[in-house]
């Protein structure tokens, strides 16, 4: 997903995403052959009668107060929603999935549930399901109807897109010889990657469910980089568990080896004490002139190192009798260390093949004039880029790769185009302090401060796809930096 946004400071942010699927969608269902009304009626969220493929992104309309499903094809799902009332508004942005709980509770508004939560921003904002008034009434969230949460829970997977509008527009096919085209694959070159061969028939976490028409070389590869995560990631739960008996053997030895260590500690103490005590005594003897002093003070000296002889003999029978204990438990702490080092080296190489599994994304910045490649929110690198007008706003557009051409390197593209933010307007994160809360609440527990009217749905307006080409007229990409994102493209 290419995407390109504009900030208050006239920033725009193009991406490049990929986003995966744990269920498919749209599913043979018994009333396909029944009436539209019918079917309607027993599925009120599903706008389409073909079958549906991946989702790609969500888009919520503030506006229409409503949420649309996209696959690479159109709408698929489509249902009302809840967004921020005043003073709590919703903010409009592109934004990703960041972390799903089907069991969740705001940890700011007494506790109140969030079933099947979606987060969107670390600042709390998230997809729920909820109460549906008809009109904005959460704080900062966007609340679904139940049964539409659960399925969309169902559905999308960590890094698939969402994008908040305010007014409700379209994903529509676009071409531009800006958009990228990709490379094969070589061993040396991949950098990252997705997931597309279904081991099992199961996708991990961020990956994204394969084209129809996918590219040989991008399966291989998908294939090897899963072959390494489960390969790395059995090594490192055998590693684990070698672990956990040195983690019982150093914490069996534990005690025995701190007692023996507080006895040292003593033993080296009285040394110390004796050995202080051996040198004031030379000190007064230094300082005697009568014979009297002297004599006292050579007494006081004899007492003295005899004390000292003592407490060394006694030393060295308490390290005799301690230092082994001492001993045998750094040697199982010492065992333990190195079965840490080796899981977490071997844990490692597991999470950096699957990272390349990951959605990838390619920003560009206005503001900044630098594009910036991320992998499962991770920064890849970036690089300088050259946009004419500067000055000039340049609008907040989404170009998704949703498909390979005949070659398997044309990529099919779509765009949405959205409304730039406006000065005030929060950024990406919710701009909320970062305090980790969840905006969210049920009436019962703050009512809104004042309601806002019902929203009447529209249909989506398809996207200007003149302006979304003029955008991209205006950025220059170093060939050196086309030719990398090149290696990374994949559909989704």
């Amino acid at each position: 997903m290419l995407c390109e946004r504009l900030s208050k400071h006239r920033s725009a942010i193009f991406s490049v995403a990929t986003v995966a699927l744990i269920a498919a969608v749209g599913a043979a269902d018994p009333v396909a052959a029944k009436s539209k009304k019918q079917a309607e009626k027993k599925d009120p969220y599903t706008v389409t009668t073909r079958e549906a493929g991946p989702p790609v992104l969500a888009l919520i309309s503030i506006k229409d107060q409503r949420v649309t499903v996209y696959d690479a094809d159109g709408a698929i799902l489509s249902a009302p929603v809840s967004s921020g009332q005043t003073d709590f508004e919703t903010p409009v942005g592109i934004y990703s999935v960041l972390q799903k709980e089907a069991e969740h509770y705001s940890n700011l508004y007494g506790g109140a549930s969030m079933p099947h939560m979606q987060r969107i921003t670390w600042s709390g904002v998230a997809l729920h399901g909820g109460p549906l008034p008809g009109y904005p009434a959460s704080h900062g969230c966007v609340r679904l109807p139940y049964k539409f949460a659960t399925r969309l829970f169902g559905l999308t997977s960590l890094g698939m897109r969402v994008i908040v509008s305010r007014n409700n527009v379209a994903p529509v096919p676009i071409s531009h010889p800006l958009l990228f085209r990709r490379t094969a694959y070589r061993s040396e070159a991949g950098i990252v990657t997705k997931a597309t061969a279904l081991v099992g028939n199961v996708l991990g976490e961020g990956e994204t469910a394969p084209a129809s028409n996918e590219p040989a070389d991008v399966t291989e590869r998908a294939t090897a980089l899963r072959t390494i995560v489960a390969a790395k990631s059995a090594e490192a739960e055998v590693i684990e568990k070698e672990a956990e008996s040195a983690r019982a053997l150093a914490k069996q030895r534990e005690p025995d080896m701190k007692q023996a260590k507080k006895a040292l500690n003593a033993a080296e103490k009285a040394v110390r004490h004796a050995t202080d005590t051996v040198a004031y005594a030379d000190k007064i003897v230094a300082r005697a002139k009568s014979d009297n002093a002297k004599k006292r003070a050579e007494e006081r000296k004899a007492k003295a190192d005899a004390k000292l002889v003592e407490a060394q003999a006694k030393y060295e029978a308490v390290r005799a009798e301690t230092q082994p204990k001492i001993d045998a438990y750094q040697k199982a702490a010492d065992a333990l260390k190195v079965l840490e080092d080796e899981r977490d080296a071997v844990k490692a190489e597991a999470d950096t093949a699957k990272r390349k599994l990951a959605p990838v994304q390619v920003f560009v910045s206005l503001k900044t004039q630098k594009l910036y490649v991320r992998q499962g929110f991770q920064p890849v690198f970036e690089t300088p880029v050259t946009i004419a007008d500067p000055y000039k706003p340049i609008g907040t557009h989404t170009f998704t790769a949703v498909g390979y051409g005949e070659n398997g390197r044309d990529m099919r593209w779509t765009v949405v185009s959205i409304a730039g933010r406006q000065p005030g307007e929060y950024d990406d994160y919710g701009d909320y302090g970062d305090r980790g809360y969840d905006y969210d609440d049920y009436d019962d527990y703050y009512r809104p401060r004042r309601r806002r009217h019902a929203r009447t749905s529209t249909k989506p307006k398809p996207t200007d796809v003149a302006a979304a080409k003029a955008a991209l007229n205006r950025i220059t990409i170093p060939e050196e930096a086309r030719e990398r994102i090149s290696k990374l493209m994949l559909a989704g």
